[in-house]
């Protein structure tokens, strides 16, 4: 998924294609396409991004790669936590893993966006002290498992841990996950489906606008 997906609307619809040289032809017309500064064409940003860019957030991604996120409900995804610094804490059948790469092709919940220094660095020195508890080491992970947790419990827990010291309610798994990582799994499902639909015809219209 390389390509930049562009947007603009033309004989009433919104068309959808990848950005290249040259001017851009409609397919409903079949004309070519000139456009003023008000309707020129959007760039639609990449809603994947690299982990060990984005502090304290939570990231979701997939073995086989961004673009079966589409059907997160039915892959197999993979939850970790950022520090500060970009380094991935994720919980395995090994224990805790701390990445330095692997991350780069995620979906990125910042949870962080407005933390103080000294916020970031509580988060840090919490994350790894979480991270070192009996309750995540190697053997506890089929438990975890059995009862559904595992990566996405060990990444909850910690992010419920978090808000306790902030004062803040905790959040169920349904809860989380509806306010969290629905809404934006939406928007990835829509933008992953947009793509390939481009990707094998060359274009995709729609009737009405996208939220993409």
């Amino acid at each position: 998924m390389e390509n930049t997906l562009i947007r603009f609307t033309h004989c009433g619809r919104s068309i959808f294609s990848f950005s290249g040289p040259g001017e851009l032809q409609c397919p409903v017309c079949q004309q070519r396409v000139r456009f003023g500064l008000l309707d020129a064409p959007v760039a639609l940003p990449c809603p994947f991004r690299s982990g060990h860019t984005v502090p304290c957030a939570l990231l979701i991604a997939c073995a086989r790669g961004p673009a079966h996120l589409a059907e997160w409900h039915d892959t197999e995804i993979h939850v970790g936590l950022s520090d500060s610094a970009g380094l991935v804490y994720n919980y395995t059948l090994s224990g805790v893993r701390r990445d330095e790469c692997g991350w780069e092709r995620c979906v990125c919940v910042q949870l962080g966006s407005e933390r103080t220094p000294e916020r970031r660095e509580s988060w840090d020195t919490e994350l790894e002290r979480f991270s070192s508890l009996p309750q995540w080491a190697p053997e506890r992970f089929a438990e975890e498992r059995e009862f559904g947790s595992c990566c996405y419990g060990f990444a909850l827990t910690f992010i419920n841990h978090m808000r306790s010291l902030e004062e803040k309610e905790s959040l169920s798994r349904d809860q989380f996950t509806g306010s969290h990582v629905l809404p934006r799994m939406k928007t990835v499902s829509l933008y992953i489906s947009i793509y390939q639909a481009v990707l094998q015809h060359g274009f995709h219209i729609t009737e009405a606008p996208h939220d993409v």
